[in-house]
């Protein structure tokens, strides 16, 4: 249920209402904008009298919301969500380039990697130290080990960091790092998401292999009510008959998204085709079609790359692709 209030009600009546709702036993989720105030409730809202509330002279409207999803909707929160990450924000007119490799395989490659992302304009390093492969004998990531090499490229060029995590358990390894990412296989992993829930740390979630959006939604509402607020959503393939790519990417959840939620949306056009040459077209359609940023795997010798060499980016092809975006998103947003 979400109650509008009218332009210009006093603090203080607010309040008593905001205070009656939680005796109810309901959860209220304010959202501040410039004209005017929604409040989210969620719990069982079939015990409150709607007209009742409807009748009060500093209530504008009062509606249900059917979606099972409450504290992702944008019902509930008008203004778009912005994320912030030391001096970076995802959301809200905000765009933010992600980029570095599949995988961490030692400090000279992450550092090297890292400088390289930066001087074209990365706001943010990636990199998985733990790795989910579909084969046990694949490799699996350097773990800790890669969690420090994370942590010194982060050192040498200011670049917040973004990693997978996979466990509960390694959640205290994971307290330096700033943003957890919840990878395509984890994402119905709701132990780890409740968990995630109670941590203040960004979280960037992306859509399983063959899930749908209220399935993506849900998934986010797990880590909302726990009370982490800070998710960034991740559109990255889908999987269908198609046999020539990856996956699927689905260009058209990210307005979908927009208009469902108040949570940034990026898109991985790296995970999605799986093939070089499809990188920077799928990446310029995200960027037009609205998306709020970019993960984008780039690796300095992807021959001999240990995990995902065929869908990375060479330096140098990642600074003419981030150039192109820039002026993509120029005119998407004249």
């Amino acid at each position: 249920m979400i109650v509008v209030l009218k332009n210009g009600v006093g603090q203080e009546k607010r309040d008593q209402l905001i205070d009656w709702l939680k005796e109810q036993g309901l959860k209220v989720h304010i959202s501040q904008g410039e004209y005017q105030t929604v409040l989210g409730l969620v719990g069982d809202t079939t015990r409150v009298d709607m007209d009742l509330i409807g009748s009060l002279g500093i209530v504008d409207s009062v509606k249900r919301v059917s979606e099972p999803f409450k504290c992702c909707n944008r019902k509930f929160h008008p203004e778009d969500t912005v994320v912030q990450v030391g001096n970076v924000k995802i959301g809200g007119g905000n765009f933010c380039l992600m980029a570095g490799p599949c995988s961490v395989e030692s400090e000279e490659q992450i550092v090297a990697v890292a400088k390289a992302v930066k001087a074209s304009g990365a706001d943010m390093l990636r990199g998985g130290a733990f790795k989910p492969r579909t084969s046990p004998y694949d490799f699996a990531g350097l773990k800790a080990r890669g969690l420090e090499f994370l942590k010194i490229a982060r050192q040498e060029t200011g670049l917040p960091i973004v990693t997978e995590i996979m466990s509960i358990v390694d959640l205290p390894l994971f307290e330096d790092v700033d943003v957890l990412q919840v990878g395509a296989r984890n994402m119905q992993n709701f132990d780890l998401l409740r968990e995630l829930g109670k941590t203040s740390k960004p979280i960037l979630l992306k859509r399983g292999l063959a899930n749908t959006l209220k399935e993506l939604l849900m998934s986010a509402e797990y880590i909302m009510a726990s009370g982490n607020e800070q998710v960034i959503l991740c559109e990255r393939g889908i999987r269908t008959f198609d046999d020539y790519t990856r996956n699927t990417l689905d260009l058209a959840a990210v307005p979908m998204l927009h208009e469902l939620t108040h949570l940034p949306v990026i898109v991985d056009p790296s995970h999605a085709t799986g093939i070089n040459r499809l990188v920077s077209p799928m990446a310029l359609a995200a960027a037009a079609c609205g998306a709020d940023g970019l993960i984008i795997e780039v690796h300095n010798d992807p021959i001999h790359a240990l995990c995902d060499g065929a869908q990375s980016l060479r330096p140098e092809q990642f600074d003419g692709l981030a150039k192109k975006i820039r002026a993509v998103r120029e005119v998407a947003l004249a």
